[in-house]
């Protein structure tokens, strides 16, 4: 039976959104294509006429899991507009998050995987990483910008870290008390920045 043009629309943002999810759980190679195509319903010759290749999925998916883990951020900024850069630490530092294999962060869970990847992957990543380095320069903006995007930079890449690692281990203790070292270091150093730009 044909399918409309509508559905196959449909079914190709279903497959996008299904990979965004099943790569964050399983790495890039963790999963082929015919599990991928019965995870969103279709079968795998279904694949071929809605993209070139893995890699081409790999790519759509990647933006995908970037563009929702940015809304994620300003959700939660959202909810804390007198501290938002808090807000957004506080839940990307917690143990939910932690736990959030298919929905957490795609930098976390395929960041390693990414660095394997070819260059429209990479592309995907470093497009991904510089909006949330914008969203956090946006928080700590300074009049300084080099110095604000620096300080972005150690703040995602201590928050980053902090995940990957808080994963890697067994010992629940150890991996809470990583979050919890890491949160406590950005959000220190952006209270310090607060006090120098707003002195008493």
């Amino acid at each position: 039976m044909r399918v409309s043009r509508t559905q196959a629309a449909e079914n190709r943002e279903t497959v996008i959104n299904v990979a965004s999810r099943l790569f964050r759980e399983r790495g890039f190679d963790g999963i082929g294509l015919k599990d991928l195509m019965e995870g969103a319903g279709l079968t795998q010759g279904a694949f071929y006429k809605q993209f070139a290749s893995k890699e081409d999925l790999t790519v759509q998916a990647s933006r995908r899991a970037l563009e929702s883990a940015s809304r994620r951020w300003s959700d939660a900024a959202a909810k804390n507009p007198d501290d938002p850069l808090g807000a957004v630490i506080r839940f990307y530092l917690s143990s939910d998050h932690r736990e959030e294999k298919m929905d957490g962060c795609p930098i976390v869970a395929l960041g390693s995987d990414a660095a394997r990847q070819g260059p429209e992957v990479k592309a995907a990543f470093e497009e991904g990483i510089k909006a949330h380095l914008d969203v956090i320069g946006r928080f700590i903006a300074e009049t300084d910008v080099e110095e604000h995007s620096g300080k972005a930079m150690a703040i995602l890449s201590t928050m980053v870290g902090a995940v990957v690692l808080s994963r890697a281990v067994n010992d629940e203790r150890l991996s809470t008390h990583l979050l919890q070292a890491a949160a406590e270091s950005v959000l220190k150093e952006a209270s310090e920045r607060d006090s120098q730009e707003n002195p008493v």
